[in-house]
């Protein structure tokens, strides 16, 4: 019998998952740092407006995850997967014809529930297929491909519009999207064994074991939330050349910290993880929001990055590491429920927070939550990840 970490990881199969995923969030990269500013050169919208359009997309995925999470729970993964996958895909052509704020949030939402369904399976399929002693490393490795995207969408997003139009952006985004549906269409896809039988268990809708998790993740996606919603335009306001580039150096912090953070999750659990985590991104906001040159908003990226790294796969392989393999869909999709509550109250609060005190007192403002969720996760969440903790499940 193989040693428990020398089971292997690298398999076909995790391989086009995560070259899937990676080119699936790149597509969803484009339009982080263009539609803000379509919204409010092409559309005429303000800094509320630009929140709310934006929340609209994580709305939507909120409302669809627990029905997601319960439904691969019960009929498996696959097919519900590679549906949502090609319809995210084709909806990036519809935005070539959003020409009204009204138009677009309505497409936003649909385009939401997509990327709603899409997320929470395909984050459940690989933890499928990582071997349980490799959780924490594996899933830090996945994570890479959305590391990867945040680097590299939102520059190739800005690129193309530089070069071309927004329209252009939407078509692209859609190709890119579809590449990785065609790389998911070759995943092998494990036997899956409903826990209840083929029938939908409804009061199963979310799972009660990674709730404690998931409240101190709201906390700190609301601050994330407002970065991706208005980094942009803070940057323009301080002065910064290409304010885009704060998405490659944030991304080049997460992926730094991916590189360690599962290992030391496997090997010593999530305690030292979280507070360095949660730690950097209380110092980052601070930084952003006082030293306002390009230098400190560099610095506040990675910084801000290499903190939020650790800290979001940390979570997902504890609320994975709580429940049986036939409860992960709802596992996670309570988590990540909890991430787009997080990131669509922070793209609302944020912008309000924005228009009456600044972006740069608003992310004062983050800095705060960030220190909450850190109080919160050791007065009561490591108790209980400990005490319900399961074993090579």
């Amino acid at each position: 019998m193989k040693k428990a970490h020398t089971s292997p990881l690298w398999t076909r199969s995790f391989i086009l998952l995560s070259l899937a995923n990676f080119l699936m969030f790149t597509a969803f990269y484009f339009l982080i740092p263009t539609l803000p500013v379509y919204i409010t050169k092409e559309l005429g919208g303000n800094k509320s407006m630009v929140g709310i359009v934006l929340a609209v997309y994580t709305l939507s995925a909120l409302i669809i995850r627990p029905f997601t999470g319960i439904t691969i729970d019960t009929f498996g993964r696959k097919t519900i997967y590679l549906v949502a996958l090609v319809l995210f895909s084709l909806v990036f052509n519809a935005y070539v014809f959003a020409e009204s704020i009204v138009f677009l949030m309505v497409l936003r939402f649909m385009h939401g529930l997509a990327w709603g369904v899409t997320t929470t399976t395909g984050n459940t399929i690989v933890v499928d297929i990582i071997p349980p002693a490799r959780r924490g490393e594996g899933i830090g490795i996945f994570g890479l491909s959305f590391t990867l995207a945040m680097a590299l969408g939102p520059f190739l997003g800005m690129l193309i519009w530089s070069k071309a139009d927004f329209h252009t952006v939407f078509v692209a985004a859609a190709g890119l999207s579809l590449l990785g549906w065609v790389l998911a269409m070759n995943v092998r896809y494990p036997a899956f064994k409903p826990l209840h039988g083929k029938s939908v268990q409804w009061k199963n809708l979310f799972e009660v074991k990674s709730m404690p998790v998931s409240l101190s993740l709201i906390l700190l996606n609301i601050t994330y939330g407002g970065v991706i919603s208005f980094i942009t335009l803070y940057g323009k306001e301080i002065g910064v050349g290409q304010p885009g580039i704060f998405f490659l150096v944030y991304a080049a912090g997460v992926a730094i910290s991916r590189f360690f953070s599962g290992w030391v999750f496997d090997r010593k659990g999530p305690a030292m993880l979280i507070f360095l985590g949660i730690s950097l991104m209380i110092i980052g906001f601070p930084i952003l929001a006082l030293v306002q040159t390009t230098a400190g908003y560099l610095i506040a990226a990675i910084v801000l990055g290499f903190g939020g790294g650790v800290v979001m796969p940390t979570f997902q392989a504890m609320v994975n590491n709580m429940v049986e393999p036939q409860r992960r869909g709802a596992a996670n999709s309570t988590l990540f429920t909890a991430l787009d509550l997080g990131i669509g109250g922070g793209m609302v609060l944020i912008g309000f927070l924005s228009d009456v005190m600044g972006i740069s007192n608003a992310f004062l403002i983050c800095s705060v939550l960030c220190l909450v969720s850190l109080i919160y996760y050791f007065a009561f969440v490591q108790t209980h990840y400990l005490k319900n903790k399961l074993v090579n499940i």
